[in-house]
């Protein structure tokens, strides 16, 4: 923390304890809880107070219209989407009910919109025609060890026929030749044809390579007797002929073991117009925790996430046309751990922060680099503090965008972990040899920090917790801006809701940042009540909006291409001295790798202002965006919105 910081907290602590001792001495421990608390509400509410630290107001929906908001993502009608599907509850998930909701910033409405999927824990990011692209689900919850009743797991089905495919209805049943057990698959599956091999050079035949299906099954009847230790293979029931012969099963240990999420094939367009879903072709993987990422051609990257039988999907990565609304397969094979964060860079490459949010080997795919999607290249990236701790962890791309440069903020160890980190890590991309250094610590270690892009270059960070999901009473109720320009933390206003799983930050156009969710694990210290998830929306109204008037602009183009200019108003043109255009942010689980800032030259003439978009498409990717000016004082206007085609 600075010293500016610092000797403002110290101010503001002193004046305090002065009060509250005073009030102590005189009325006993009552009035000392109630006069600290509404000396409190005196400071935090004071205009010099607003001035230097913000202020932060709760937004509670009528009952009817609150939900467990996972996924957030800013429309270009400056509506905020709110995603639930689910919600993180098993009942809502039996009896499908699944929710969506529209909220209006501005008229303070909020409706619901029909959701024809389990979107909870879906990807989503934002499109160039301004809708919202999701993909993936949940297709069926976890069961812990001790809730598992029947034996179950992982069956790989082989098709050595060359000649045609195989497809397995649900109910299937597969029997061991050697442990006689009988297994019945949940799902259908498509098995594909045998590949023939042959000699490169003799072109003789070798072998038929088998198709191979994978299907999740489990046992006919309940107990620990209907386990397996070891592999198997497996006769398939009701096959006769050809099919019998060439089309077997082979299972590892089929158990009463931890079965994890599944995930779905689903994906939609959010119409943000009409304000529903549209349904588009499915991925050709079933995700669930996957991230989107926009590629250099526009096309949508989708990468890792758990498949349709509760496993890490094997690193094999699809993209997304919303030209033909189909997705293809990449031709390399990466893996990576769940909601990895990945930002496209100006040179067309993609950046791993090593930042994630969950599932995946502790030692496969967790280490930070740059990555070639078209030759598969992964160059690594030294000097990362903590890296054991990068599960968690949030990653923000530093304004102005042109920059390069990224903050890795906080994070913990592999699953539910107690370590966790104070730390912030700082990559410059543009370096000649790229190495992360440290940045300035936070107080605490904390998983699930929130961070978003303000319009002034500064960048809030709040919320997250100590440990895993705010395990021990561990939420941390502070809230920094960090400048870039010094490297440095301030210390602002304090948050009124603890944030942890589940929880996240999306800037809106009145330069103000609205906090959502929170899926605390226990609700006390003692870790023996069960948490509550948390339904109220924060909003954040940092310092700027407490200085006085707000630089206006209006008018100008709804459209600059790249490398052009659009001349917009402002009765303080002369003030102004520099302005950004804004990506809007899709949240979710700690990633948000939509956001960037982008710095962009202008020129004012009396009033009015001229502004011109940089050519790179990589850093100013097709969209819509919300273009700020800030004035001499760093305030900055309300954000109108642009489109780049």
């Amino acid at each position: 923390m600075n010293d500016r910081a610092g000797h403002r907290r110290a101010r503001r602590l002193a004046i305090g304890t002065a009060v509250v001792v005073a009030l102590a001495g005189m009325n006993g421990p009552w009035l000392y809880r109630f006069g600290t608390e509404k000396y409190h509400q005196y400071q935090i509410n004071r205009p010099e107070y607003k001035a230097e630290n913000g202020h932060w107001k709760i937004v509670e929906f009528p009952e009817e219209y609150r939900q467990n908001t996972i996924h957030a993502a800013l429309l270009r009608t400056g509506k905020v989407l709110l995603v639930a599907g689910s919600g993180n509850n098993q009942d809502n998930f039996d009896e499908k009910k699944f929710d969506t909701r529209i909220w209006d910033p501005v008229k303070n409405t909020i409706k619901k919109v029909p959701t024809p999927s389990d979107l909870f824990c879906t990807g989503h990011t934002q499109l160039a025609d301004g809708n919202l692209l999701i993909a993936g689900g949940t297709k069926r919850y976890e069961k812990l060890k001790g809730d598992v009743t029947k034996a179950g797991g992982l069956m790989i089905v082989h098709n050595e026929n060359p000649d045609k495919p195989i497809t397995l209805p649900a109910g299937t049943e597969f029997t061991g030749k050697e442990n006689g057990r009988t297994f019945v698959s949940k799902d259908p599956v498509l098995v594909p044809r045998a590949k023939k091999v042959f000699d490169k050079e003799t072109g003789r035949f070798l072998r038929n390579d088998p198709g191979l299906g994978r299907i999740y099954v489990e046992a006919e009847k309940s107990g620990a007797k209907y386990e397996t230790g070891t592999q198997d293979n497996y006769r398939v029931q009701g096959l006769t002929g050809v099919d019998a012969r060439n089309t077997y099963g082979i299972a590892q240990k089929l158990a009463l073991d931890k079965k994890d999420f599944q995930g779905i094939r689903d994906a939609y367009e959010f119409d943000v117009v009409a304000e529903k879903y549209i349904k588009v072709d499915p991925m050709k993987e079933a995700r669930w925790y996957p991230t989107l990422t926009t590629l250099s051609d526009g096309k949508i990257l989708s990468v890792s996430g758990l498949d349709d039988i509760g496993q890490l999907v094997p690193g094999k990565n699809e993209v997304y046309d919303p030209k033909t609304k189909k997705w293809t397969y990449t031709e390399k094979v990466r893996q990576f751990p769940t909601y990895p964060a990945l930002f496209l860079m100006q040179n067309g490459k993609v950046f791993y922060s090593g930042s994630n949010a969950g599932y995946g080997p502790d030692d496969v795919g967790r280490e930070p680099g740059v990555w070639d999607v078209d030759s598969n290249k992964f160059t690594k990236i030294p000097g990362l503090s903590h890296a054991d701790r990068m599960e968690t962890s949030g990653t923000v791309l530093l304004p102005p965008a042109q920059d390069e440069k990224y903050m890795v903020i906080g994070g913990g160890g592999v699953g539910e972990s107690k370590l966790s980190s104070e730390k912030t890590r700082i990559v410059d991309l543009k370096a000649d040899q790229p190495r992360f250094v440290d940045g300035p610590s936070m107080d605490k270690g904390t998983r699930y920090p929130q961070a978003s892009v303000l319009p002034d270059d500064s960048v809030l960070v709040s919320g997250g917790s100590e440990d895993y999901r705010g395990r021990g009473d561990s939420n941390i109720l502070e809230a920094r801006l960090y400048r870039p320009e010094s490297n440095t933390f301030d210390r602002v206003a304090d948050p009124l809701v603890g944030r942890n799983y589940h929880s996240g930050s999306i800037l809106l156009p009145d330069g103000s940042v609205m906090f959502f969710g929170s899926d605390s694990l226990f609700a006390d210290k003692a870790n023996s009540k069960p948490g509550e998830f948390e339904q109220r929306i924060e909003i954040y109204k940092p310092p700027y909006l407490f200085r006085g008037s707000r630089p206006s602009l209006s008018g100008g183009p709804r459209t600059i291409e790249r490398g052009e200019s659009g001349t917009f108003t402002s009765q303080h043109a002369s003030s102004i001295k520099k302005v950004r255009l804004i990506r809007p942010s899709a949240s979710t689980h700690v990633t948000d790798v939509d956001q960037r800032s982008i710095a962009l030259d202008f020129e004012t003439s009396g009033n009015k202002v001229t502004v011109t978009v940089p050519e790179n498409r990589n850093l100013v990717q097709a969209g819509w965006y919300m273009l700020f000016v800030d004035d001499d004082q760093g305030t900055p206007s309300e954000a109108q919105w642009v489109r780049v085609p």
